[in-house]
């Protein structure tokens, strides 16, 4: 701990992002959407964490936009945009060090984004090229076929654009910011059991519902679809679905009654093996800085609902003697999961978001209820109740793991785990891939935790390597596969992707891992390639 201070600025980040359900967004009030220029948040909000002598400490900025450059094809673990972001912004503060390392934090954090794509080409049909049919999404009537893409040539490059342009955005706000939050720190906190509160809708009371999942959630959105013959907009059931749904467990007519106009897919507040499919109980909080609100919301709030929530806030605070100057942002997927939350316009609409809208369609009145009340109490100093006997979910204590544990690792007769099965080739120009694959263990014996799979090293004296790149990197690929569940031997294979500007000279790659001999604890192994070449592009 030590003093310091944070600084706040916002600013408009155009092209990084769209709306994936612009015809939901359309089912808002006409004048409510007229007071907005865009049919998704493009607003970015960053703090500036500076110590005593102006010194960077960190930096922190909220932008809505999903994660989901990298599609559902890909089989590599990754951050995704927002990840790549603060990848660059923190090579940027911590010259020479390896991610994580450094002492400079860049938080690229989640806002509303529930309807916001970052694959900005929009949703075309992949056989034909062909815009999607926009209401339901689909290609032929089905699904699988409408897939958004961009801005890049792959999800790949999709990814690096995206990052690029929230980490240029937050850069240039970071260095701009003069505006110093001053004041009390100060937060309420609450649960709340959403699966059955009482509030006022057009003159009479009405409810939320125990959880339950639509249609149109299992054709997944445009970023991803589903299978099958689920389309988004479904407001009707289908006997064949029901039946099999069913058989886990099958909503009363009260539950189908409190979640209309959805068709009830999946009736998870009524499952409860192994534990409950989706929390009844959610926290929410919100966090004061000064004269920035944060209102921490347990899950992923659409375009319009974070606006509507806002303003509330906001509102509430200022109708109690607060300033106007006061910010409020939406701090998107913090705490419990509790899906999307869809304004009760768009939730008549059954896209992907409003059917993944759990607790019905005055979920988003209630949240808006229960964060007014805790911005009063905040007002007031009056600290915050909860719901009488909110349950702490079983699964956050015990927890159930599938896959069979790691018995036997080897590798074919005459070889050695760590050793080479593929190796690199003697010569590469810079921009190619280098590839070299290496006997394994699997990668399970042992995490590597705050340690590397692999390294690229570089010669930089007579048996003397300097590491330049470890798994972390977003130029390096750890694959990891084995033929069938049961063969004890496997491969990892490491890619290098260079680029034009690598430095010329000698390098080499660097395996390691853990590895079970039958019977035995595993032990640790290192496999390296041989030394190769990278020449001038």
């Amino acid at each position: 701990m030590q003093p310091g201070s944070i600084l706040m600025n916002s600013g408009l980040l155009l092209n990084a992002s769209r709306n994936r359900s612009p015809t939901a967004y359309l089912f808002n009030p006409e004048e409510e959407r007229a007071k907005y220029d865009h049919d998704t948040d493009k607003l970015m909000t960053v703090l500036k964490l500076v110590d005593a002598n102006g010194h960077g400490l960190g930096m922190i900025n909220w932008f809505a936009v999903h994660c989901t450059s990298m599609n559902n094809t890909n089989k590599l673990i990754s951050s995704d945009n927002k990840g790549y972001a603060s990848l660059i912004f923190e090579e940027m503060m911590n010259p020479g060090l390896f991610p994580g390392q450094g002492d400079f934090v860049a938080a690229f954090a989640q806002s509303n984004e529930g309807d916001v794509s970052p694959n900005t080409k929009g949703a075309h049909c992949i056989d034909t090229g062909m815009p999607c049919e926009k209401n339901h999404s689909t290609c032929g009537g089905k699904s699988e076929k409408c897939i958004a893409s961009g801005p890049g040539k792959d999800m790949v490059d999709s990814t690096k654009i995206i990052g690029t342009l929230q980490f240029q955005k937050a850069k240039e706000l970071y260095e701009g910011a003069k505006m110093k939050l001053e004041g009390p720190i100060d937060f309420r906190h609450s649960y709340v059991h959403m699966a059955n509160q009482t509030l006022d809708f057009n003159g009479k009371k009405v409810h939320t519902c125990p959880p339950a999942m639509g249609y149109s959630f299992a054709a997944g959105t445009t970023d991803g679809p589903g299978a099958f013959d689920f389309t988004q907009g479904t407001t009707k059931g289908n006997p064949f679905w029901n039946t099999i749904s069913h058989l886990l467990a099958e909503p009363s007519e009260a539950q189908k009654a409190c979640h209309h106009p959805k068709p009830i897919l999946l009736d998870t507040g009524e499952i409860k093996e192994p534990f409950a499919w989706q929390p009844t109980t959610v926290d929410i909080q919100i966090l004061r800085i000064g004269q920035l609100l944060i209102a921490a919301v347990p899950g992923e709030f659409t375009t319009m609902s974070g606006r509507r929530l806002r303003d509330a806030i906001k509102k509430r605070v200022v109708s109690m003697g607060w300033s106007e100057n006061v910010t409020v942002v939406v701090a998107g997927l913090s705490g419990t999961y509790a899906d999307y939350i869809a304004t009760y316009d768009e939730y008549q609409s059954q896209r992907y978001e409003a059917a993944s809208t759990v607790y019905g369609p005055h979920t988003l009145a209630a949240y808006i209820m229960n964060f007014e009340r805790l911005a009063a109490d905040m007002v007031t100093g009056k600290p915050s109740e909860s719901d009488p006997a909110y349950e702490l979910n079983e699964h956050v204590i015990n927890t159930y793991d599938f896959p069979f544990p790691v018995v036997w690792d080897t590798s074919p007769p005459g070889t050695h785990i760590g050793g080479v099965s593929r190796d690199v080739k003697p010569m590469y120009k810079a921009g190619e891939d280098v590839v070299v694959q290496f006997h394994a263990g699997n990668p399970r014996n042992n995490l590597m935790t705050n340690r590397t799979f692999l390294t690229v090293e570089q010669e930089v004296g007579v048996n003397e390597w300097k590491v330049i790149l470890q798994d972390s990197s977003w130029h390096t690929e750890f694959h990891w596969t084995k033929s069938n569940k049961l063969d004890t031997h496997s491969t990892a294979t490491i890619v290098w992707h260079t680029h034009p500007g690598t430095v010329p000279g000698a390098y080499r790659i660097q395996h390691f891992g853990y590895y079970h001999p039958l019977a035995r604890s595993a032990k640790p192994y290192t496999g390296r390639s041989s030394v190769f070449k990278i020449s001038p592009a």
